[in-house]
């Protein structure tokens, strides 16, 4: 364009990220002009160094409290289709008690069911932190491992809440990426002495058992059947893709504590409705969310079988333990009354633990910076 270089900014030859902000071609001052980016690339060695489960369920608890407490923004997760990749996004800000220790950053994950063709995993994840005052980007961290933790983590509440006291066994259901950090959140709730292990496949169950095995946890056996992996455990866990419920009322002790973190489509069912209804509590992540996207709480529900105002967030139920001052599983009925937590994944608990993560990283010079 004649005169082109006129009215381009001089700072627009400095830096590459000027064609892609047109605005920014003015010769007036520029409020909008790019920085230099520093930020801190977590890998999962980096995260398995910088935070612990049971550093995480403190966070991860704190977090829930301040959802249930509004002190969260936390909107609807947005989804975009591409050729072969659905593109899920899941933006955040958990405010701080005090204003301290607010976190604002995102989620990103994709589905890509063809890469299995291609010796990729299926899903991949990204989170990444912003400075809540300023905006400015702080880390990007790897998202499946954080995840994991994560909702591990959310069940290592619900079950120090809910579970009694005295729970010595665990049975679970499903043995893929979740399993394994759903059971080490357990066993930092609880002094398990047995774990029973069930996958549809059996294969990964009995891989899982003996890597768990082989790392020093006692008593990880594997088990053919969902029912024997249930029938009389303390805690059970499920985390499955089903459609079908893979938990029934017949195969389960009284007084159980159910974890079912799989589900997270209205058409996706863990546990049989007669066990979500017979329940004494039945706890979820997020109302909205859970009424939105699980299938376990939906579908009884649309059958009349509980109803809306028995369900209650976890973060309020762990509010008021945090008043009264209860000692685990004291937010539970007395007797034999079966509990239920429901989670389909909440953002606030990617930024609470990913902001515990970055701070410590910080504090222990890990992980990669670029752009010092």
């Amino acid at each position: 364009m004649d005169g082109e270089e006129s009215y381009v900014h001089e700072g627009a030859r400095a830096s590459p990220f000027r064609c892609l902000f047109p605005w920014s071609l003015v010769s007036t001052p520029d409020p909008l002009q790019v920085a230099s980016m520093r930020l801190r690339i977590l890998t999962e060695t980096d995260l398995r160094k910088a935070l612990d489960m049971p550093a995480a369920i403190r966070a991860v608890r704190a977090a829930f409290e301040a959802l249930s407490a509004g002190r969260a923004h936390v909107p609807v997760r947005q989804s975009v289709e591409a050729p072969g990749v659905t593109l899920l996004s899941m933006p955040a800000f958990l405010g701080g008690e005090g204003g301290r220790h607010a976190a604002l950053g995102s989620k990103l994950v994709t589905v890509a069911g063809g890469n299995r063709d291609r010796g990729l995993p299926a899903i991949h994840a990204l989170v990444i932190l912003l400075d809540p005052e300023t905006g400015a980007p702080r880390a990007a961290l790897d998202g499946e491992w954080l995840t994991a933790l994560r909702t591990g983590a959310g069940s290592g509440v619900a079950t120090d809440l809910l579970a009694r006291p005295d729970a010595e066994v665990l049975g679970v259901i499903g043995a893929g990426p979740q399993a394994r950090s759903q059971i080490e959140a357990v066993r930092a709730v609880r002094s398990i002495r047995e774990v029973r292990i069930c996958s549809r496949s059996g294969a990964s169950a009995e891989r899982l058992a003996a890597t768990l095995s082989a790392e020093g946890i006692p008593a990880v056996r594997a088990v053919p059947t969902a029912a024997e992996a249930t029938r009389d455990a303390d805690v059970v866990v499920t985390a499955t893709d089903s459609r079908a419920p893979v938990v029934q009322a017949s195969a389960l002790a009284a007084g159980v504590h159910l974890n079912a973190v799989g589900g997270y489509r209205r058409d996706m069912q863990e546990i049989a409705t007669e066990v979500v209804a017979g329940a004494e509590v039945v706890a979820v992540d997020q109302l909205e969310a859970a009424l939105r996207e699980a299938g376990d709480v939906w579908i009884p529900l649309e059958a009349g079988r509980i109803q809306r105002e028995a369900l209650v967030e976890i973060g309020a139920v762990a509010a008021a333990a945090r008043a009264l001052g209860s000692p685990p599983g004291g937010s539970r009925p007395r007797g034999a009354a079966i509990t239920v937590f429901k989670s389909v994944g909440n953002a606030v608990q990617d930024l609470a633990v990913g902001g515990l993560a970055l701070a410590n990283a910080e504090a222990r010079g890990l992980g990669t910076v670029v752009g010092e």
